[in-house]
């Protein structure tokens, strides 16, 4: 490898997707030919579909990347063998582009304490090496992780973890937080990498005051050059430094000094705007409206009409959503996203079921409670001998097209043909 060291591509979401194409293909292009690209599958161990993920991963850069991709398999500590593991360990050794993506951050560091896999890495970016941290990933590189799954979904109090603190031997003293701009609760913010607001501002004031955040948006790289000195960032978003109470977001396209990330000041003359290439968001539609955006305004539309009873709006909004789960699948979207895309969709059509099952089947059984109550007082003037009133209900209800007839067990009534 090269003595100069490398880069660390930090990314907020979207390492598979359309977005990432261009960004990979930069980072690859940076190396020493030909590139020796691996993926590590532990952040997604504990899944019954890592294996699945690791396939689409090594597809992906074969088919849109145009280069080859290796597995390092290292799920667990546990399970692994020592052979098994000095397998992954001499891979990684032998890479120079490593790509970490989806599953559990603190599943991943708790595997990888006691290995040398922190090492190795870190090895490798300080020998020129390109290391590409995504999602969970991201998560994990820094000094303190995010628990994300044991807080969200399963309820724990607010609390950090260690990180693996790669960052940390670049002189870079952060927590980085992927998803930062995420939409997808809808009507419940899941910003902040789902934590919300409030939620986030707490965990935040738990920091060590010398910690700086680090956001990432989703669809966004931010390419750090420890060669140069410099960052710059890729995508469609953009990147959020928050230190000792103060904010400062940097833009897709934009290009500042590392001093940023290890606490000096932000001036004019530390930040830098380029050109993106035409490229950059390929077929991901217009900037600005991201998938779930996209999702819950369909959503929004659905139940708007179905409050309205218009059925025209509700079938439309059901296949436009299905339309646009297809085209997020095109336009390679995070697969967890087209799953529980599809999630939605099922939803919408049981209230769309529920909706039907709850109105009446035909005209009759919609008029039948009115009906029932003329009838009931018609019955009351008939016992009273109101011959008048009970004959000018039976009168008014033919004229609408309900047929009554008297009978020993009481009236029944039917509609016109």
């Amino acid at each position: 490898m090269s003595s100069k060291r490398g880069i660390i591509a930090l990314m907020g979401s979207g390492e598979l997707t359309a977005t990432m194409v261009e960004v990979h293909k930069e980072l690859l292009g940076r190396l020493a030919y030909p590139p020796k690209a691996v993926f590590l599958d532990t952040p997604a161990g504990f899944q019954l579909n890592v294996d699945q993920l690791s396939r689409r991963a090594v597809a992906y850069f074969r088919k849109h990347v145009q280069e080859h991709m290796e597995l390092v398999s290292f799920k667990s500590k546990e399970s692994c063998t020592e052979f098994e593991a000095e397998q992954a360990f001499h891979k990684l050794r032998q890479a120079n582009f490593i790509l970490i993506g989806p599953g559990s951050p603190t599943y991943a560091v708790h595997h990888w304490q006691g290995t040398s896999i922190p090492e190795i890495i870190s090895s490798q970016v300080k020998e020129g090496g390109c290391l590409v941290a995504a999602s969970a990933a991201a998560l994990t590189v820094a000094r303190f992780t995010l628990p994300v799954y044991e807080i969200y979904k399963v309820g724990q109090d607010l609390h950090w973890v260690d990180g693996t603190n790669i960052l940390g031997g670049f002189g870079l003293n952060l927590v980085v937080i992927p998803h930062w701009n995420n939409a997808e609760g809808g009507t419940h913010d899941t910003r902040f990498c789902f934590m919300g607001e409030s939620r986030f501002n707490k965990l935040e004031a738990m920091l060590p005051e010398e910690v700086s955040v680090f956001g990432l948006d989703e669809h966004t790289a931010c390419l750090i050059d420890l060669e140069n000195e410099e960052a710059l960032i890729k995508g469609l978003g953009g990147v959020t430094l928050r230190r000792r109470g103060e904010e400062v977001v940097f833009d897709k396209g934009e290009r500042f000094s590392l001093e940023v990330l290890r606490g000096g000041d932000v001036g004019k003359d530390i930040r830098e705007k380029i050109s993106e290439p035409e490229t950059a968001s390929l077929a991901l539609g217009p900037v600005g409206e991201s998938f779930w955006e996209k999702i819950h305004g369909i959503e929004e539309a659905f139940r708007i009409g179905l409050e309205k009873h218009d059925s025209k709006a509700t079938t439309n909004a059901l296949l436009e959503l299905d339309r646009a789960i297809w085209k997020g699948k095109e336009d390679l979207e995070n697969e967890e996203f087209i799953s529980q895309a599809r999630e939605v969709l099922r939803d919408l059509i049981v209230l769309f079921g529920m909706k039907l099952e709850t109105s009446p089947k035909d005209k009759a059984d919609c008029l039948a409670p009115v009906i029932d109550e003329l009838l009931s007082l018609r019955q009351r003037f008939r016992g009273d001998k109101q011959w008048n009133e009970a004959d000018a209900i039976r009168e008014s209800l033919e004229r609408g097209g309900v047929m009554v007839e008297d009978t020993e067990e009481g009236s029944r009534w039917r509609l016109r043909s």
